[in-house]
């Protein structure tokens, strides 16, 4: 449901928009619906969203905004990632509240993954 004056669709660059959704079919069970050779949407994943065609990326590096999945396993979300083909940029560490790492999919998007389930 659409709220007033909320967050409410992100989107992201893509210089290979096939590769981009391959990730994330692959690494969280995405679907996409493509409106062209250079969009493609994604829905009910907390947040909806697309990507565009484009010679460029998103990363906290270059002043970006960074977008975090929640994870209940964090070790789990990160070997799906990895599988998938995405690489680790910061790997699992410790803040107030929580674990988290950050990865950047094949095109290069940062993103973050965290969980405020502590290591047993």
């Amino acid at each position: 449901m659409n709220k007033h004056e909320k967050l409410n669709y992100v989107e992201f660059p893509s210089e290979d928009l096939p590769e981009t959704k391959a990730f994330f079919e692959k690494a969280f069970s995405w679907t996409f619906v493509d409106y062209g050779p250079e969009y493609t949407a994604f829905s009910n994943q907390g947040l909806d969203g697309g990507f565009f065609k484009a010679d460029m990326n998103s990363s906290t590096e270059n002043g970006a905004a960074l977008l975090v999945f929640y994870s209940s396993d964090l070790e789990s979300t990160l070997e799906k990632v990895t599988k998938a083909g995405g690489e680790i940029v910061k790997p699992i560490f410790s803040f107030p509240g929580g674990r988290r790492f950050h990865f950047t999919e094949p095109c290069g998007n940062e993103f973050a993954v965290w969980s405020d389930k502590e290591l047993d």
